[in-house]
C-alpha cells in the first residue's frame, strides 16, 4: 500500500543557506566585487617557466653560474643579419660592434659577448650571413620582462647594414606570457556566449541558463584573487590561468546543471520551492559534494612534484573546484529559492517547436533508458569492443619521446621563434643551448687541462670551451654535436656527470634540465598516482558502500584517457594536422603536460563518474533491483552528462585556440578525454561492466558495510534497499524488450511517491 510522506522540514544545511536568500546573494555579490579588484593585474605577476626541479643539480649550477659568472648564462640574443654581405664585412662589424657597445652599457645587462669580440665559431652562421650577440638580463621575471620591453624596441629593426631580431630565453618567455595573456581573453569571448547557447538549449528556459554561468564566473573571479594571494608566497605559472577558465566554466556549470536539473524535476512533482531545495541539496548536492572532492583529490597529487608549473596547475585547480562548489551549494540554493516556478521562465526553445508539445517528464530519457538495455542485453560484446578501441587509440603513445618546452610553443611567425630556428638551421653546435660543467674546489691549472681534455674525448661533444676560474670556482662550456635536447645530448649528461674528476663537478643546461625534470617526475609518479587512486576509492566506497565500484571507476577512467593520450602523440609530437591547427611540432612532449593532463582528465572523468553512480545508488536503494537501477540511472544522467560534457569541451576547445602549442595541446586534449568519457565509457563500458558484474557489484565485507553504515553518504533520502543492498542480494535480470518491460520500475521517470524501501 502506498504511503503518502510529508514532505520533510527543511534540515540543517537547506536553513542555512535559504534562511536569507537575499541577504545571502547580496554578501556573494560584495564578496566578488572585492575578489575582482583583489585578483586585478594577477596575469602580470605570473611566471612562464617552472619545468625545472629546483633541489636539482642542475638548479644549482645554473644559480651559482648566474651568481659567480653571470656571462656565462645568456638569456639574451640578438641575431644580426647582413643580408649578402658577410658578417666579416667592415661595415657590417663596425655596426655590430656599436650595437654590443651600447646593449652593454643598458641598465640591468650585463655579460655582453659577440662574435665580433670572441671570433668564436658558435656565434657565427655556417653561411657567413648572421652571428649572434649574446647578453644576460639580471632580475626576476617580471624585472627582465620589463627590462626587454625597455631596450628590445631600440635594437629590433633595421641599423644601417643590418637587420637585427630579438630572441633568447628571456624573449621566448616574454612572448609566450604575452601571447597567452591575449589568447585566453579571446578564448573567453568565444566560450562564454557559446555556453550561453548550449546552456538554453539543454534548459530551454533563459533564466536557468543564467544561473550555471553566474557561479561559473564567481568561481573564476575568486580563484584569481586567490592565485593574486599566492604570489606573495610563491612562484605561479601564467599557465594556470588556462585551467581557471576551463575548470571555473566547465565545473560550475556541471554542478549548477545537476542542482538546477534536479530542482526543477521536484517542482515538476508539486513540490513548493523551499522543499524542492532541500530535497535537491540532499541528492544532487552530496553528488556535487562528492564530485568537488574527488576532482580536487586528483588536482592536489600534482603538489607532490617539486616543479612549480604542475604545482600551479594544483593550486588553481583546488581553488576554483571549491569555489565552483561552494557557489553551487551556497548562492545556487538561494537564488533557487527566490526564483522558485520562475527558473523555467523565458522558454526559448518553444520558438523552435511549432506547436509542438514538450516531452513528458517520463519520457525524457527514454532513448538513455533504451540504450542502456540493450548494453546491458549485449554487455559481453560492449566490453569487448569499447575496451579494445579505447586500448587501439592510445597505442601511439608507447612511442612518447619527452622534451623540454622551448621556442616551437610559439606560433612560427613570432620574433623569438624565428630568431631560434635560424640558429638551430644555420648555426654549428647548439648556441645558448650548450652545457656547463660548474667545478667547485681548489685546483692547479694542470688538473682542469686533463679534465677537459678528458670531456673533449667523449663521443658527444663538438668543443670544449674553458675554464674560466673565479676565486675557486670555474666553469667549462661544452656543445654537443646535435641539438640541445636530442637523446645524444641527454646521455652526454650523464656521461659527464661520471667523467672523474679531482674537483667538485655539476652539469646544467638545456639538456641537463630535462634529464633531472623527467628524473624528478618518475620518482614521484608512483606516489602520485597512488594517492589519487587510494582517496579516490575511499570517496568512491563512503558514496556507494561498494567494494567493487571504486575499483571499477579508477580502472574505467584510467582507460578513458587512453584516446587523450594516443592522440597528444599522434598530433603534437609527429606533427599530423599541424597545418590545419597551426602549430610547429617539436618531436616531442614536455614532460610535465601528460602529468598534468591526467590529474586534470581523471578528475572529470571521477566528475561524471559520480554523478552516474549516485544516481544508480539511489535507485538501488529505493528497489533493489540491480539492472533497473543502472537503466534508470543512465536514463536519469545520460543526457545530462553529455550535455555537461559537450559544455566543457567546448570551453576547453576555446582553449585549444591558443596560438601556444602547450596551452592548445592541454585544451584540445582534455576536450577529447571529456568527450571520450562521457559518450563511450559511461554510455558504453560502465552499464556493460556493471551488468557482468551483477549482484557481485555491491557487495562489501561485513566490516566495511558497517562503516559504510556509520559514515558513508550516498545521494538519496537515506533509503535502504529491499534486501541486503550491500550483499547484493536482490538482482533481476535484464528485461525482455527494449522497453523494459516487466520491469516492476520499468520507464519510470517521474517522480510519484512510492512506498519507502525497507531493509529486511
Amino acid at each position: 500500500m502506498t504511503e503518502v510522506n510529508k514532505p520533510p522540514r527543511p534540515g540543517g544545511w537547506t536553513r542555512f543557506v535559504t534562511a536569507r536568500p537575499r541577504l545571502s546573494l547580496l554578501v556573494a555579490l560584495v564578496i566578488t566585487a572585492l575578489a575582482v579588484l583583489a585578483g586585478s593585474g594577477v596575469a602580470d605577476r605570473l611566471g612562464s617557466g617552472g619545468w625545472e626541479d629546483p633541489d636539482a643539480q642542475s638548479t644549482y649550477a645554473t644559480k651559482a653560474l648566474e651568481r659567480e659568472f653571470p656571462d656565462s648564462q645568456p638569456n639574451l640574443l640578438l641575431l644580426v643579419d647582413a643580408g649578402r654581405s658577410s658578417v666579416d664585412d667592415p661595415a657590417v662589424a663596425a655596426q655590430a660592434r656599436r650595437l654590443t657597445e651600447r646593449l652593454a652599457a643598458e641598465k640591468g645587462v650585463i655579460g655582453v659577448g659577440s662574435y665580433w669580440q670572441s671570433k668564436s665559431p658558435a656565434l657565427r652562421a655556417k653561411d657567413g650571413h648572421e652571428a649572434l650577440i649574446a647578453a644576460h638580463i639580471t632580475g626576476d621575471e617580471k624585472a627582465m620582462g620589463d627590462t626587454l620591453d625597455r631596450i628590445a624596441p631600440h635594437y629590433r629593426g633595421t641599423h644601417g647594414p643590418v637587420q637585427v631580431k630579438v630572441g633568447g630565453q628571456v624573449a621566448v618567455r616574454h612572448e609566450m606570457q604575452t601571447i597567452i595573456k591575449e589568447d585566453l581573453t579571446r578564448a573567453e569571448m568565444i566560450a562564454l556566449p557559446v555556453t550561453l547557447v548550449l546552456l538554453v538549449m539543454v534548459f530551454g528556459s533563459a533564466i536557468a541558463a543564467l544561473l550555471p554561468l553566474g557561479i561559473g564566473i564567481v568561481a573564476i573571479l575568486g580563484t584569481n584573487a586567490v592565485l593574486r594571494g599566492l604570489t606573495e608566497f610563491t612562484d605561479v605559472s601564467v599557465f594556470a590561468m588556462n585551467l581557471t577558465t576551463a575548470l571555473g566554466l566547465g565545473l560550475a556549470i556541471d554542478y549548477a546543471l545537476f542542482i538546477v536539473r534536479r530542482f526543477r524535476e521536484e517542482l515538476s512533482t508539486g513540490a513548493d520551492p523551499l522543499t524542492a531545495v532541500g530535497t535537491t541539496l540532499r541528492t544532487a548536492g552530496r553528488t556535487v559534494l562528492f564530485s568537488s572532492l574527488t576532482v580536487a583529490v586528483s588536482l592536489a597529487a600534482m603538489l607532490l612534484f617539486p616543479q612549480y608549473f604542475l604545482r600551479s596547475f594544483a593550486y588553481a585547480g583546488i581553488a576554483v573546484v571549491l569555489l565552483a562548489a561552494a557557489a553551487a551549494l551556497i548562492l545556487l540554493p538561494a537564488a533557487l529559492v527566490l526564483l522558485g516556478h520562475r527558473v523555467n521562465s523565458l522558454d526559448l526553445r518553444r520558438l523552435f517547436r511549432r506547436g509542438r508539445a514538450p516531452k513528458a517528464s517520463g519520457e525524457e530519457g527514454t532513448a538513455w533508458a533504451r540504450m542502456a538495455t540493450l548494453v546491458m542485453r549485449r554487455a559481453p560484446l560492449f566490453a569487448v569492443a569499447t575496451t579494445a578501441v579505447l586500448i587501439v587509440l592510445g597505442l601511439p603513445f608507447l612511442g612518447v619521446k619527452f622534451g623540454t618546452a622551448d621556442d616551437r610553443q610559439l606560433p612560427s611567425t613570432a620574433e623569438s621563434h624565428v630568431v631560434q630556428q635560424h640558429i638551430r638551421d644555420g648555426f654549428p653546435g647548439s648556441p645558448g643551448g650548450g652545457l656547463e660543467v660548474l667545478a667547485e674546489g681548489s685546483s692547479t691549472p694542470a688538473q682542469y687541462t686533463a679534465y677537459k681534455d678528458r670531456i673533449a674525448d667523449l663521443p658527444g661533444v663538438l668543443r670544449v670551451d674553458g675554464p674560466l676560474v673565479k676565486g675557486q670556482s670555474a666553469y667549462f662550456t661544452v656543445l654537443p654535436k646535435g641539438e640541445a635536447v636530442d637523446d645524444a645530448a641527454q646521455r652526454l649528461v650523464g656521461e659527464l656527470r661520471a667523467t672523474h674528476a679531482p674537483f667538485a663537478t655539476k652539469v646544467t643546461g638545456t639538456a641537463a634540465v630535462l634529464v633531472d625534470s623527467k628524473h624528478a617526475i618518475a620518482e614521484r609518479l608512483p606516489w602520485a598516482a597512488a594517492f589519487i587512486a587510494i582517496v579516490t576509492l575511499l570517496l568512491v566506497f563512503l558514496l556507494t558502500g561498494s567494494v567493487l565500484i571504486p575499483i571499477q571507476a579508477v580502472v574505467l577512467n584510467a582507460l578513458s584517457l587512453t584516446a587523450m593520450f594516443g592522440a597528444v602523440v599522434w598530433v603534437f609530437q609527429d606533427g599530423h594536422l599541424s597545418g590545419l591547427l597551426g602549430f610547429t611540432s617539436p618531436g616531442s612532449i614536455e614532460t610535465t603536460l601528460p602529468v598534468l593532463m591526467f590529474c586534470v582528465a581523471f578528475g572529470l572523468s571521477m566528475d561524471y563518474g559520480v554523478f552516474l553512480l549516485s544516481r544508480i545508488k539511489e535507485e538501488y536503494d529505493r528497489t533493489g533491483d540491480h539492472n533497473e537501477a543502472v537503466r534508470h540511472g543512465l536514463q536519469r544522467t545520460g543526457g545530462l552528462i553529455t550535455a555537461a560534457a559537450v559544455i566543457l569541451a567546448v570551453v576547453m576547445v576555446a582553449i585549444g585556440t591558443s596560438r601556444v602549442t602547450n596551452t592548445k595541446m592541454l585544451g584540445l586534449g582534455i576536450a577529447l578525454a571529456v568527450l571520450m568519457d562521457a559518450m563511450i565509457v559511461r554510455s558504453l563500458l560502465v552499464p556493460a561492466v556493471m551488468r557482468l558484474t551483477g549482484r557481485a557489484t555491491w557487495w562489501a565485507p561485513g566490516p566495511l558495510r558497517r562503516f559504510h553504515e556509520r559514515f558513508g553518504l550516498s545521494e538519496g533520502e537515506d533509503e535502504r534497499p529491499h534486501g541486503d543492498a550491500a550483499s547484493g542480494a536482490s538482482s533481476h535480470d535484464v528485461p525482455a524488450d527494449t522497453n523494459g518491460e516487466g520491469s516492476p520500475h520499468a520507464g519510470s521517470g517521474s517522480r510519484e511517491v512510492r512506498e519507502p524501501a525497507r531493509r529486511k
